[in-house]
């Protein structure tokens, strides 16, 4: 049930958390700052309600009645791609490595400071709002290696034909370092941040991920290659059309 009142100006964010006082005080907290909220309590609201109408952002709780919420981040990926932050009481590494790995863009452990929420979420959106891939003014078909990436369609296009679907946050990334290939991005400029935990790994996970998609050997990466204490270089020639 909508938290606030609705404005489609605003940017939307659907929280997801079964405990009603919890989903209040998120609602209330973002809704201050300028944020549209819609409150689920269970998993199946809220994937049906994002194939209905695509939020801005997705803040998913793990622990919900009807199923899992690894498997709610999965599916949002799957079917309706949007930036997600998981908001959960589970602190373990294993939980933020895997929800990280199927496309969370934050991960923030309860209880939490509403302040912190808020800036994590204005900083999640900064970063899809400064995707080129959204622009459609802009060149959009990168050609590289063989293959193919689609910044329009968030698709890569194997050497084999195969079809890969990339999450809104994998494009942004592979779009930054296809724009600037064989040049060393740090980790600031690959989250478009200017103040970067140094022990925030987020970035690292998602290059891995990209790597997976890619074929590129996480060993002896042949087109995203770690610059040990820099940051990251692609590779390869890049041509956009």
């Amino acid at each position: 049930m909508p938290l606030s009142q609705p404005d489609t100006a605003l940017p939307t964010i659907f929280v997801l958390e079964d405990d009603p006082e919890v989903a209040r005080l998120i609602c209330m907290s973002l809704s201050e700052y300028g944020f549209r909220c819609e409150h689920q309590s269970t998993g199946r609201q809220l994937l049906a309600r994002a194939r209905q109408s695509a939020p801005d952002l997705c803040i998913v709780d793990l622990g919900l009645p009807d199923m899992d919420g690894m498997q709610v981040v999965r599916e949002l990926q799957d079917g309706s791609p949007c930036a997600v932050l998981i908001l959960t009481g589970r602190n373990d590494v294993t939980d933020r490595v895997l929800g990280l790995e199927l496309g969370a863009d934050d991960y923030i452990v309860k209880p939490f400071e509403p302040r912190e929420l808020v800036a994590r979420v204005r900083s999640i959106l900064r970063r899809y709002q400064r995707a080129p891939a959204v622009e459609p003014a802009e060149r959009s078909l990168a050609r590289f290696a063989s293959w193919a990436f689609d910044a329009s369609r968030h698709t890569l296009t194997a050497p084999d034909g195969r079809e890969i679907s990339l999450s809104a946050a994998e494009a942004g990334l592979l779009a930054t370092l296809l724009r600037r290939p064989n040049k060393i991005l740090s980790r600031e400029q690959l989250l478009g941040e200017r103040d970067v935990d140094p022990f925030d790994r987020s970035i690292d996970v998602r290059i891995s991920r990209l790597r997976r998609k890619l074929d590129d050997d996480p060993h002896n990466p042949r087109l995203i290659k770690t610059v040990y204490g820099a940051g990251y270089l692609f590779s390869a020639q890049v041509e956009w059309t």
